[in-house]
């Protein structure tokens, strides 16, 4: 019982150790961990490695096959073969022959003489075994060539869908990190400003308990702090959300204790970067082009695969086996006598007509190719204008973030300066909560644009395919 009681007292500080275990991340720490560790990253992984395994199992056609065979063959009732009577003599010994191979007369002699008649005879033995080893080796086939190249560009599919796959997780982990960073600066500042309010709301209710004020005044901030916790509260919800997307993101238990080390201004202040926006607009560099240019190179050796089906195809094989034939089981016996035998043939399957079916199919496969080529020139033109349109995000979000600073500042001096004319009798409680509710709009906005450049510069990089950390 005691050695019970401290294997479970051992399993469970274990797995408490387990559970409280922190996860610390920078940015880039985050990202490099979901790279790794990320569920959809890791099975475009997973697909290469299919496509390396594929690629080779089309290479092992054209190489040597070895495959043996063993075969038991016991007949419950002997196949029957008729023979003409007449090549028989009119004999008594013949009747006992064939007589014999039936355990019993099964035609009358009569119809044994009858020279137009059949005599029904058994051939061998009523077991058999044979065991045959076969080398069989592809010398030509067009179809194979071109499954050669396409397993080849199959792997480069795949290596292309996980360059994209990594890109779309980079960005998708830096949202995330960003919506996290956004919840933890909004829940601050609101702990702060219903801090100044609960303050400003005491000593408002004790000049107006003194008849100094009017109630309205009062009543004033109580809304105004109503609003503002009301709002804190959604947003601790929404943080709680905000961790959870992100440890989901990064490839970790949704309810693990994740911790950031970045916070967003430095972040922002590292993601402002001018030099991006002048980048050469190599669309040939995107994963986008890449995938497309891949699929028109697929519909061409889809073509060749449709024409190679009108060439004649080679192959050659060796076989050497061993039969061994008895009334009875006696395969394992070492008195059982085995017979050799060897073959060697070549064939050659030539393709004459097909009702023009290979025509029709070969034709289908320009159309795609026809079809492919037009999509990579429209992906083409759309990629340059999802360059065009993500710089000028980009751009925007960066003079937007420099705009609503500047907003910030004069709102918080607004704001000051009315709580200071509200104290002294000038301002009305009207207009102090003006000027704070357009504070709390203007601190909103500035993390919103802070995350916004950190965004739009993800989006930028992931569509350039550029990735400047």
């Amino acid at each position: 019982m005691k050695n019970r009681l401290i294997i479970i007292f051992g399993l469970l500080i274990t797995t408490l150790t387990y559970a409280q275990e922190d996860h610390s991340f920078t940015l880039q720490e985050a990202i490099d961990y979901a790279l790794e560790n990320n569920r959809v990253a890791k099975n475009a992984s997973r697909d290469i490695e299919a496509a390396e395994q594929q690629k080779w199992e089309t290479t092992t056609i054209g190489l040597p096959q070895i495959n043996g065979k063993i075969e038991f063959q016991n007949w419950l009732k002997q196949q029957v073969s008729l023979l003409p009577a007449a090549a028989f003599d009119n004999t008594q010994s013949t009747i006992d022959i064939v007589n014999d191979y039936f355990d019993g007369p099964i035609r009358n002699s009569k119809e044994v003489d009858t020279p137009e008649g059949f005599i029904p005879l058994r051939f061998g033995t009523k077991q058999n075994m044979n065991a045959s080893v076969t080398l069989s080796q592809l010398i030509f086939d067009g179809s194979y060539l071109v499954g050669l190249q396409s397993a080849k560009v199959f792997l480069e599919i795949s290596k292309n869908a996980k360059e994209k796959t990594d890109l779309e997780v980079r960005k998708a982990v830096i949202n995330a990190y960003g919506n996290v960073l956004l919840a933890e600066e909004s829940v601050s500042i609101l702990e702060r400003n219903i801090s100044v309010l609960e303050k400003n709301l005491s000593e408002t209710s004790k000049i107006y308990e003194n008849g100094l004020t009017e109630e309205e005044s009062v009543e004033q901030l109580q809304i105004t702090l109503s609003g503002v916790q009301s709002n804190l509260k959604n947003t601790q919800r929404l943080k709680t959300l905000a961790y959870q997307m992100l440890n989901i993101t990064l490839g970790i238990d949704i309810n693990s204790n994740t911790i950031l080390t970045d916070n967003l201004e430095s972040l922002t202040s590292q993601h402002i970067d001018i030099a991006l926006l002048n980048t050469e607009n190599n669309v040939e560099n995107t994963i986008d082009y890449k995938i497309a240019a891949n699929d028109k190179t697929s519909k061409e050796l889809l073509l060749k695969f449709e024409k190679s089906k009108a060439l004649p195809n080679i192959s050659a094989f060796v076989n050497a086996g061993y039969s061994g034939f008895s009334d009875s089981f006696t395969f394992l016996n070492s008195s059982q006598q085995w017979f050799g035998s060897s073959l060697l043939g070549v064939s050659m399957n030539i393709p004459i007509f097909s009702s023009g079916g290979r025509s029709a199919s070969t034709q289908r496969a320009r159309i795609n190719l026809e079809k492919a080529k037009d999509d990579l020139t429209e992906v083409e033109q759309k990629l340059k204008l999802q360059i065009a349109s993500a710089k000028s995000d980009y751009q925007f979000a960066i003079e937007e973030y420099e705009n609503k600073k500047q907003n910030l500042n004069l709102a918080e001096r607004i704001e000051q300066k009315n709580q200071t004319k509200f104290y002294e009798g000038i301002a009305s409680s009207f207009e102090l909560r003006q000027a704070q509710v357009q504070l709390y709009s203007s601190q909103q906005e500035f993390l919103q644009a802070m995350l916004d450049v950190i965004n739009k510069k993800a989006a930028l990089e992931t569509i350039l395919n550029t990735v400047n950390n």
